[in-house]
């Protein structure tokens, strides 16, 4: 469990410890995986109806560099595990790595389709199968490239005492995003996973429409 007494005092040089938070705790508990013995919180924002589980391992102290990872929820790759994007091994890589360095943390976003929504994302899949691209499935659909928001995400990370951190992205928007919400981000740890060829196009597409470092 956090240790919410010790929490503040390490991170009392955070920026966010002289502001309120938007977001809350509500539970924690064990959660052993394949990966390792995690655990799992869950947090809901005070501001919207959205809610957050974040898995941790070891202990969070804001002096000391930690592996994080903003990963936004993908249901067909993390769940289906569907070959069209690069989602689900890119999470089960972040756990590993912190299996590995025996401590870290994963917030994960229930920002379906770059915050689109399950449903409207089955209809890029639809606009991706006639060939439009995942940047185009979105704009046609009359949605902006990405709507997320990382924010309360930096939040969470704030409470549960961490503020350096070592960001596993290959997103330079989201590192810089969490740059603004206070997070001090000591580096960038590049993931790169192996993917299928039906992934081919939209990793492409993130690399030379969205700046993805890949």
């Amino acid at each position: 469990m956090l240790d919410n007494d010790r929490r503040t005092d390490e991170a009392s040089e955070c920026p966010w410890q002289k502001q309120r938070l938007t977001v809350e705790r509500v539970a924690d508990a064990e959660l052993p995986t394949r990966f390792g013995k995690f655990r799992i919180a869950g947090y809901r924002s005070l501001t919207s109806d959205e809610e957050f589980v974040v898995i941790y391992m070891g202990e969070m102290q804001a002096d000391v560099p930690t592996l994080v990872r903003i990963h936004s929820q993908c249901l067909t790759g993390d769940v289906f595990g569907s070959l069209k994007c690069d989602c689900g091994p890119q999470l089960h890589e972040a756990m590993e790595r912190i299996h590995a360095a025996g401590n870290g943390a994963i917030v994960y976003q229930q920002q379906e389709g770059r915050g689109i929504g399950i449903l409207n994302k089955i209809r890029a899949y639809s606009l991706q199968d006639d060939g439009a691209d995942t940047v185009e499935a979105n704009e046609q659909l009359g949605f902006a490239v990405d709507l997320r928001n990382y924010r309360q995400c930096a939040e969470i990370l704030f409470d549960m005492g961490l503020c350096k951190v070592r960001v596993m992205s290959n997103n330079p928007e989201k590192l810089k995003a969490l740059e603004e919400a206070g997070l001090r981000v000591v580096e960038r740890v590049p993931i790169k996973v192996h993917t299928e060829k039906p992934a081919a196009h939209y990793i492409q597409t993130k690399k030379e429409k969205m700046g993805h470092l890949l």
